[in-house]
């Protein structure tokens, strides 16, 4: 395995510079980030950290059956998909990974799912 080491010096912000003249790569992590979902996407690391940060602030751990979970679709918005769990009254939106996990359990592929109406995908996922 080769590894290379880039020197990365802090600037007068406090932030990191790293040399980028030597890496090739360039293009590709400039076109892994643009084909990033919206909330795998940062702008830098404090943004990245306020995300992640805001997200366990607020989240919790349940155990619940996934055949208990029901998704809704809005016909007011056609693009949103809500999961309802057992026991609660307010939805919960999925991130872009947690849809891909329950529609892993629907035997759904996530990719073929996000290209449906919001409707059938979860008439789909309801009915898996």
């Amino acid at each position: 395995m080769n590894t290379e080491i880039i020197d990365a010096g802090r600037d007068i912000n406090g932030g990191y510079k790293v040399d980028v003249s030597g890496v090739s790569n360039v293009d590709r992590v400039s076109s892994e980030w643009f084909s990033r979902p919206d909330d795998e996407r940062y702008l830098s690391l404090d943004d990245l950290f306020a995300s992640v940060k805001g997200r366990a602030e607020h989240s919790r751990t349940r155990t619940v059956e996934s055949a208990a979970i029901r998704v809704e679709a809005h016909r007011d918005n056609p693009e949103k998909l809500d999961l309802v769990l057992p026991g609660t009254d307010e939805p919960v939106a999925p991130t872009h990974w947690s849809f891909g996990q329950l529609s892993s359990l629907d035997c759904a592929p996530a990719a073929y799912l996000r290209q449906l109406p919001a409707p059938l995908a979860g008439l789909t996922c309801n009915t898996g």
